[in-house]
């Protein structure tokens, strides 16, 4: 096997017992990464491929040359490492701009880029820079996510993304604009004819559970972290990769013209683009023997043994087809089970001296025969490109953005960005890892293809899950974020002190339940709960929660800055028994319409201040409750005109001159049905508005007993 002439470099384990032998291993890592990166863009021959978009959708090239570097200097000054910039103009105008748009969204955006000289110059400055912060800073074993060490591998592992994705783009600059290098040798080919590729077929896999999230001791994203357990139902597996002969027979029968294959985002895509083959194939497809294929620098006769490189969308229309076509349901895999197929290639690429596929540059500077890597009963689960599945990204359960690059992954947990396993001949570092997770939009190209499986899996989607409206958000950090300045959790410490009160538990009442906390706590004690506001949208949010999915929302820290955040009920222990004992609806607490005497507790926090009709609502409650029932009121009495009209007002006010406290119109409209249980008592909470702005409240709570 021939293979580049580049050093491979494998990714450098956080543990060890030497720490000057960790950081010669960090700086040989970073300088062989740099200098292949270096390497890649000799390619390029003329100005025009440095300046030009290769799509209209991201950057030119000298953006992302620059970009790799600039990211080195902003993240160690993010991170208080470095104390100078070295050249604000480039760290500003390269820093961001990456990830790619729509397909139909329009960039007109100008710019005046630097020269590739000013830019090589400023590399130059950078490399000798980090070289030096490699040497000087403080070491120690295991590195973690808060040490220095950490920022040097994420601007290394950076740098890696980019090589692929800059290869990428080199594919699609205009042919004479770039050169083949030594470097970079691709992999003999044209020895098959069509007819003579491998019939693919499919292989079962029992199935069973496992366990998703990083386990492993190399740099990770944060998307990587935490852990999700995965029942996979029995399935089949192609035993190879889809080669360009098995793609092209979905070609050959029209499959780019037929509708009836592509979903809505498909069809938009490939009737905006025109797209009647994959994009890599050069020529005309009614005269197949005479394709060529696009590889990084050269256009070569179609290997049809290669795997096909193609987007999610086609990938997807070609199994729709395939299904059709077998009667059998087709589909591309989910991440569950493909990473239930990796489960059968042991180690990962530090571990393979000889390489065991097509990855991590120990192959060829492009792809090869979709049999020539066997692993296990399967060719290419690891290496040679990369493969589509159904599953948009999300966060694991436990998932936390790192400091010092908040939006690695946060932008793409939209519904709109699908996972790609595996890796491709160029993955390296991170990428070529068992654990890596990365995912683009489903228009987009990588050096993609795919395998497909027979499955019953039904991939759930999902779309803007981080909420970013700021009552909704606030409210959810109130409900069920972390504890602020020793103040317990208010739902929860209002709750605790009620439920001893209560003589029986069978069913109870949350009105102003916004998003659902003292309703689930509730649910550790009674039988049934209901919960009730006014409010869809946070009623939705405790509707999503019952799904036992995670919530995520994003609070704002300072400016235009935010912090992500999950919450999910088994983080606070609520159990799937517990919350299935909870209805929540939408209503308005002035205007019940419930079974008479139906209720052991009625549990109204933070409500009477904020009702149109406090009075008519506290006049209703009686019917409600069972006699011996209890009714719990908490509020801070913060009466707003915005809200009640002033006459409308409980307490607060003076009437005939005399002043009239809430507490006190309570006792005086509550005194005919109930009795009250006990002196009122004050009730602290916190809520946070920024990271250095919270708002300290006290709210009274007082305790009622129907009589």
């Amino acid at each position: 096997m021939k293979t580049t002439t580049l050093t491979p470099a494998f990714t450098p384990s956080l543990s060890g017992s030497d720490p000057e032998q960790k950081r010669q291993q960090l700086l040989d890592y970073f300088q062989t990464t740099w200098q292949t990166y270096e390497q890649l863009f000799t390619c390029l021959t003329q100005d025009n491929a440095w300046t030009t978009k290769a799509i209209p959708l991201r950057h030119p090239l000298i953006f992302y040359y620059a970009h790799t570097a600039t990211f080195f200097i902003n993240k160690l000054m993010a991170g208080g490492y470095m104390t100078e910039r070295i050249d604000e103009r480039m760290e500003a105008m390269m820093a961001i701009g990456v990830d790619e748009m729509s397909w139909d969204d329009l960039n007109d955006d100008h710019y005046h880029w630097p020269t590739p000289e000013a830019v090589q110059h400023y590399r130059d400055r950078v490399r000798e820079t980090v070289i030096d912060v490699i040497a000087h800073i403080p070491l120690t074993l295991p590195i973690g996510w808060d040490d220095p060490a950490w920022a040097i591998l994420m601007g290394i592992e950076h740098e890696r993304i980019h090589l692929e994705t800059s290869s990428v783009l080199i594919r699609q600059l205009p042919i004479n604009w770039v050169t083949a290098s030594s470097a970079w040798t691709i992999c003999p080919h044209g020895e098959r004819i069509r007819q003579h590729v491998p019939k693919n077929t499919l292989l079962h896999q029992d199935g069973g559970q496992l366990i998703l999230g990083k386990r492993d001791d190399y740099y990770g994203w944060d998307n990587e972290y935490g852990r999700q357990t995965c029942n996979i139902a029995p399935f089949s597996a192609s035993k190879m990769l889809v080669s360009q002969a098995e793609f092209y027979e979905f070609v050959q029968e029209g499959g780019y013209q037929n509708s009836q294959w592509w979903d809505d985002e498909g069809w938009g895509w490939k009737t905006y683009t025109n797209a009647d083959k994959p994009t890599f194939w050069v020529g005309d497809i009614a005269h197949p023997e005479q394709l060529k294929l696009r590889v990084l620098a050269e256009e070569i006769p179609l290997p049809w043994d290669w795997p096909v490189e193609v987007n999610q969308l086609e990938a997807s229309a070609f199994c729709r087809w395939k299904s059709a076509k077998t009667g059998r349901s087709i589909q591309l895999p989910s991440e569950g089970e493909w990473a239930w197929l990796r489960e059968q290639v042991t180690g990962d690429h530090p571990d393979w001296q000889i390489p065991i596929g097509n990855i991590n540059l120990q192959g060829w500077a492009s792809s090869c025969p979709v049999d020539y890597f066997k692993q296990g009963e399967f060719f290419d689960i690891v290496g040679n490109v990369w493969q589509w599945t159904t599953t948009p990204i999300n966060g694991y359960p436990g998932f936390n953005v790192h400091p010092l690059y908040d939006d690695f992954s946060t932008p793409t947990f939209d519904g709109k960005h699908n996972l790609i396993k595996g890796g491709s001949w160029i993955s390296t570092g991170n990428e070529a890892l068992k654990a890596s997770r990365y995912a683009f939009r489903r228009h987009f190209f990588q050096h993609a293809g795919f395998r497909y499986v027979e499955s019953v899996h039904q991939e759930t989607m999902i779309n803007n899950p981080y909420e970013t409206d700021t009552m909704v958000a606030q409210y959810l950090d109130f409900q069920y974020g972390e504890r602020l300045f020793s103040v317990e959790n208010y739902a929860k410490a209002l709750v605790e002190k009620v439920i001893p009160l209560c003589r029986s538990t069978t069913h109870a009442l949350d009105l102003g339940c916004a998003t659902g906390r003292a309703s689930f706590e509730l649910s550790r004690y009674f039988d049934q709960v209901t919960g009730i506001d006014y409010s869809a949208r946070f009623i939705d949010v405790a509707l999503q929660l019952m799904t036992g999915e995670g919530f995520r929302y994003a609070l704002p820290t300072e400016g235009e800055l935010v912090d992500y955040r999950q919450i999910r009920l088994t983080d606070i222990g609520i159990t799937a028994e517990q919350w299935q004992k909870v209805n929540f609806q939408q209503g308005d607490a002035c205007n019940l319409k419930m079974t008479h005497g139906e209720y052991d507790l009625i549990f109204a926090s933070n409500l009477i201040d904020r009702l149109r009709e406090p009075t008519r609502f506290l006049n209703s409650l009686s019917s409600l409750l069972k006699s011996g029932g209890v009714l719990m009121l908490s509020s801070p009495y913060t009466w707003l005109e915005e809200y009640t009209p002033k006459e409308n007002w409980l307490g607060g006010i003076r009437e005939n001159g005399e002043a009239v406290t809430t507490y006190q119109a309570l006792q005086r409209l509550l005194r005919e049905n109930f009795e009250e249980i006990q002196s009122p008592e004050d009730v602290p909470f916190v809520i946070r508005e920024t990271a250095r702005k919270h708002q300290y409240t006290l709210a009274q709570a007082s305790y009622w007993r129907r009589k």
